[in-house]
């Protein structure tokens, strides 16, 4: 055997590996920066739409992956390796991903749904999930809502989006319900007057609409009326107090008698 053949051959071999090593490296850096390019003008296309931040981050995450893992198979194929059966590798691998993370991909799935949906945003006063309190982040899988007795509750996402959501901040202004129990003596339209004269003049009560006060139903101790003020969401509890103090003062300084039951007692003759 020639020596000088099998280097020159060995030489050869040698240098084609270094050129397609040397290629595949410049192949990769400039795969990077034209994947870093084509995210930043994405990111900027999305940003002039008026996608929401939350969606954005779900968006570039997803693509920044794909992308890359297209790189990595076209480096894949510039050494010749069959890509074939590695995209059936990654097919496989991420089936299988899909199947063991498939709880954390669900809850992924609603966020997306919770940012394109918007059912509620950050700061609003939300019912979700079993779940009442202010919303304080959107996550990429669990959202963080303040309750109201200041207690940080994380949620995972698809509980959230799977179950019913009220969101109490949607409306301009919402409805306090209370109820105020009369006596039988007492002259039901002189009350009602006197509570919608009261609570129309408590703090952040809207006149339009008026609070309702009418008969809502009757007991043994007399009618019942339903109380109604309207206000904006964040003066809620503070009207809903309010009320129920206004509803005991009025009740004392008119001079109502106190509501207690009256039965009729018949006895038949033997």
């Amino acid at each position: 055997m020639d020596f000088n053949v099998v280097l020159t051959n060995t030489i050869d071999v040698v240098v084609a590996l270094g050129l397609k090593i040397l290629g595949a490296i410049v192949f990769w850096f400039v795969g990077r920066w034209l994947i870093g390019l084509a995210m930043n003008l994405l990111t900027q296309a999305f940003r002039r739409s008026g996608v929401e931040e939350t969606l954005l981050v779900y968006l570039k995450a997803t693509l920044g992956v794909l992308l890359n893992v297209v790189l990595i198979v076209a480096i894949l194929g510039f050494f010749g390796i069959e890509t074939t059966s590695f995209a059936a590798l990654l097919a496989a691998a991420g089936i299988a991903i899909g199947a063991a993370w498939s709880g954390l991909l669900a809850h992924f799935a609603a966020g997306a749904f919770l940012i394109i949906f918007h059912p509620f945003k950050v700061g609003d006063f939300v019912t979700a999930g079993g779940v009442t309190g202010t919303v304080k982040e959107i996550g990429l899988f669990v959202t963080t809502i303040d309750t109201m007795d200041n207690v940080q509750t994380i949620v995972g996402n698809n509980v959230l989006f799977s179950d019913t959501i009220q969101n109490f901040s949607a409306n301009p202004f919402r409805r306090v319900d209370l109820v105020a129990q009369l006596n039988h003596d007492v002259n039901h339209k002189h009350a009602i007057a006197l509570f919608k004269e009261r609570v129309s003049q408590i703090p952040n009560v809207l006149v339009e609409p008026a609070p309702d006060v009418e008969i809502l139903e009757f007991t043994p101790m007399g009618p019942v009326l339903a109380v109604r003020p309207y206000c904006h969401n964040n003066h809620y509890w503070q009207v809903y107090f309010d009320t129920n103090r206004v509803i005991r003062e009025t009740a004392a300084e008119a001079n109502f008698s106190v509501p207690e039951q009256h039965f009729a007692v018949s006895q038949k003759a033997a």
